[in-house]
């Protein structure tokens, strides 16, 4: 019976042994795959040099690693502010768009007061603004106006934070160029849906999305169509006042459309094709 039970204290204490290595195995293996910050004997200033010539050469993973360093090390400095708009812009150019929106949020978030804050406002409408359609986008010919307008909303915003704020700022034109170019991608896609609702015979849809175009984006190109397709829409419907009334507006306020003929709204077979 002795025998027996120090066999199974044996084998309980080579389990016990077998484990334990088992696990330093592991902590050693963690550690190595760690490697050595090549950082780790830098100045900041040096950092900060090391990450801007990244930067400068388009190695933005890299630049990025050093500024998430450098803003560490930096906290509490007017250094790591600056960090920590580098590092934003960095995601951005590396296509990391979420960690570049998280990044400028919250520099917006606890530096309101900072110099740099209209670029900062710039920056966050850049991000959303340039969200691409990516490649299953591009080989899909889809168009900007098509997709989902979150985005340019959100980037509408942050450009009118701007020169509403800021209107001295060097990056207010551009923002401005940019906020009328969002301003007419909203009308388009206001006009894209009600094309395809009207594709599909739905007419009702049709008209009180063209309507919306007419009503929200007064100034845009796309109106054109939009009254268009609101008297065709109402055409459909058998309501020749709501019709007659579109007819009026659109040949006024567009007198060398192309969706007249002869002085009237003329119907086109499959005009939605054409563009």
């Amino acid at each position: 019976m002795t025998g027996k039970q120090d066999l199974l204290e044996r084998g309980a204490r080579g389990f016990i042994r077998a484990v334990a290595l088992t696990a330093m195995a592991v902590v050693l293996a963690a550690c190595s795959s760690l490697g050595k910050d090549e950082t780790a004997g830098m100045s900041t200033d040096k950092l900060y040099e090391e990450a801007k010539d990244d930067a400068a050469t388009g190695n933005w993973d890299r630049a990025a690693k050093l500024y998430e360093r450098l803003e560490a090390r930096a906290a509490g400095t007017p250094l790591a502010q600056q960090a920590t708009l580098n590092l934003a812009y960095a995601y951005y150019k590396g296509a990391e768009k979420a960690q570049a929106q998280a990044t400028i949020d919250r520099f917006i978030k606890l530096n309101p007061s900072s110099p740099a804050i209209d670029y900062a406002y710039y920056l966050q409408g850049l991000i959303n603004f340039n969200e691409n359609l990516g490649l299953l986008g591009s080989l899909a010919g889809q168009d900007l106006s098509e997709r989902d307008q979150q985005a340019a909303k959100d980037a509408y915003q942050s450009f009118r934070q701007l020169v509403t704020q800021f209107p001295q700022s060097r990056y207010a034109p551009d923002a401005a160029l940019r906020m009328n170019y969002i301003v007419n991608t909203l009308a388009q896609y206001e006009v894209h849906v009600a094309r395809y609702y009207y594709k599909r015979r739905a007419y009702i849809a049709a008209a009180n999305r063209a309507q919306k175009a007419v009503q929200e984006f007064q100034r845009s190109p796309a109106v054109e169509e939009a009254l268009y397709i609101m008297a065709m829409s109402y055409d459909q419907l058998g309501l020749p006042q709501l019709r007659d009334d579109a007819q009026r507006v659109l040949a006024q306020s567009f007198p060398e459309s192309k969706f007249i003929k002869d002085g009237i709204v003329a119907p086109a077979k499959s005009w939605w094709q054409v563009w």
